[in-house]
């Protein structure tokens, strides 16, 4: 045996980059609106530092008993200007923001949907979802006002404090104490928003993934009597969601504390320390007043920065959630070397094949070889567990072989490009999955571009025209989540109509006559021998009238090819067969 590589192939991963690294990556690509927004923000910011100079301009003019309306001209123009840009840039940056968040959604949704079906077996599908829409939308703030907003803030507060030094050295000094202060606790408090913020995000993609099980199962919960109990479990997933979320909320307030209260600790002490100068003789009544309203007017800025950072970590724990799905292996998509088109059935081999799901996995395929060529039905049949679907999974290259070769045309499915190795399959699962959205939507999935006529004689073949005309809008009825308005009879047909509108070279049927009474399963079987007369159909098959009309049976048996043969061979030559013909024989008695 030789070892194989991965039959689906993981893109190449990128190396890891730091949150903030990621971050930037997304919003550059709207830099332009990001920099009008953040430039039109922090115009409105410089005009808002010109306020407290004009109102030290109106003091000095009433003290020389002048006319006051040309510095309340100023004051008022500065109002309307500063009010203007502070409202735009906001706005601007708020499109961008939705902009960065509609591309990260984009490439996240890419890669979610070409993931390995070998990840998203052992994922949790409301946590994907949960990085998809909640993670995403935190990032719209953060990409946009947090990041911007917070440099805007951090300039205004330097330009402030400059003009503190201006108007007077010793009361500067009393603020820059307060200024180290927040500085030194924020270091300390802004790492563990961003942990308790993952922590936060994590349940709530916790919980999602527990209401998507129960969703998904939802008539067998109530069938079972297990509300309660599931109730229970979300109600537990909810509380530890809560407690992440208040010990974030915790840290965030200490951040809003850390800033606030140094701020007007200095605004008291600059009270204090000023006016003890006014009595002195030492300033002005006019820089004391207007220093005060420059630091007044800096506990914007500063609680706008001490949000932004808090913020920032928020989204950097977003980030890194949204970043763990481009690690999880995806399907190459593009750019695979063609294999030449052949016409005709396909043909399908399986070479020493063993195969299991994971590495502390028992095997399921301990060295599988049969061949399916050409025009004709072959059916796989064996005791459950006996690894007869795992072969479809092979062939469609969900999984790879752990060893030994599969082929389709005589080309290893790994050599394949995906699109057109599963563009010449059809395939119909066992569970026959129906989709929200309309019944036409369900049909054309892997044919686009099929035709009405073809639409209408693939709804005469599976047998769905008694359907389409008790539907209230027809073909373009809706039919529920999961299709839950349909039989199980009618979703199985509705699988197997989809397969055969796309024409295809090879049929996967995983028992695809099990939920049909005796009227459509014969209908069906018919339908099924049709096609194999023009293509390569290969069917797990449990029912006896399936496996007698079969040109090929293989028999399966511990993950093994037990035996090959018609109907009659099997019977004559292979105990196990023989006792499954006769278990069905009497089942169908």
């Amino acid at each position: 045996m030789t070892d194989t590589t991965p039959a689906t192939e993981a893109a190449p991963e990128a190396p890891a980059r730091a949150p903030i690294t990621r971050l930037w990556a997304y919003a550059r690509q709207h830099l332009r609106l990001l920099i009008i927004g953040g430039a039109l923000s922090f115009a409105g910011g410089i005009v808002g530092l010109v306020q407290p100079l004009i109102a030290m301009d109106v003091i000095d003019t009433l003290s020389n008993s002048e006319s006051l309306t040309r510095p309340l001209l100023y004051l008022g123009a500065v109002v309307i200007v500063g009010g203007a840009l502070s409202a735009l840039g906001p706005y601007l940056m708020q499109i961008a923001g939705q902009d960065v968040v509609l591309t990260v959604r984009k490439q996240l949704i890419g890669r979610l949907v070409r993931l390995q079906v070998a990840e998203v077996d052992r994922l949790k599908p409301g946590d994907l979802v949960s990085r998809l829409s909640s993670d995403t939308n935190l990032l719209r703030t953060v990409a946009s006002t947090t990041v911007i907003g917070g440099v805007t803030d951090a300039f205004m507060i330097l330009g402030g404090i400059a003009l503190m030094a201006w108007l007077d050295l010793v009361l500067f000094g009393t603020t820059m104490a307060m200024v180290v202060f927040v500085t030194v606790m924020m270091v300390f408090i802004l790492p563990r928003i961003q942990r308790a913020t993952g922590d936060s995000q994590k349940a709530l993609g916790d919980m999602g993934s527990l209401l998507e099980r129960v969703f998904s199962a939802f008539r067998t919960v109530k069938a079972s009597g297990a509300e309660d109990y599931e109730i229970g479990r979300l109600e537990a997933a909810a509380t530890t969601a809560r407690d992440k979320g208040v010990k974030a909320s915790l840290w965030e307030a200490l951040a809003g504390v850390a800033a606030f209260l140094p701020v007007n600790i200095a605004f008291l002490m600059v009270l204090g320390v000023g006016g003890a100068r006014v009595a002195s003789g030492a300033m002005e009544v006019g820089t004391l007043i207007g220093f005060l309203l420059l630091l007044f007017y800096l506990m914007g800025p500063i609680n706008g920065l001490v949000a932004s950072l808090s913020q920032l970590q928020t989204g950097l724990a977003a980030i890194h959630r949204v970043e763990e799905v481009a690690n999880l292996d995806s399907e190459a998509a593009q750019g695979e070397p063609r294999v030449a088109a052949s016409e005709g059935p396909a043909q399908v081999a399986f070479e020493d094949v063993t195969f299991r799901y994971a590495e502390d996995l028992p095997f399921v395929h301990h060295g599988v070889t049969f061949a399916s060529s050409g025009r004709g039905l072959t059916a796989l049949v064996g005791p459950s567990g006996a690894g007869k679907t795992t072969v479809f999974s092979l062939i469609e290259r969900f999984y790879p072989a752990t060893t030994g070769r599969v082929t389709v045309d005589g080309v290893d499915v790994r050599d394949w490009p995906l699109e057109d190795l599963r563009g010449l399959i059809g395939y119909v699962e066992q569970d026959a999955p129906v989709l929200d959205g309309s019944l036409r939507e369900n049909l054309v999935m892997a044919a686009q571009d099929a035709t009405e006529a073809e639409i209408e004689d693939v709804v005469k073949t599976a047998r769905l025209t008694e359907l389409v005309e008790k539907l209230p809008e027809g073909l373009d009825s809706r039919i529920g989540y999961r299709g839950t308005t349909l039989s199980g009879g009618e979703r199985q047909r509705v699988a197997i109509a989809r397969a055969l509108l796309r024409k295809p070279r090879l049929l996967l049927l995983d028992e695809a006559t099990s939920q049909l009474d005796a009227a459509n399963e014969a209908s069906l079987k018919q339908v099924m021998l049709d096609a194999a007369e023009r293509t390569n159909v290969i069917v797990v098959a449990h029912r006896l009238s399936t496996v007698t009309s079969a040109d090929q049976i293989v028999v399966f048996d511990a993950g093994l090819v037990r035996a090959v043969g018609t109907h009659a061979e099997l019977v004559a030559k292979d105990d196990l067969y023989r006792d499954l013909a006769a278990s069905q024989l009497l089942t169908a008695a």
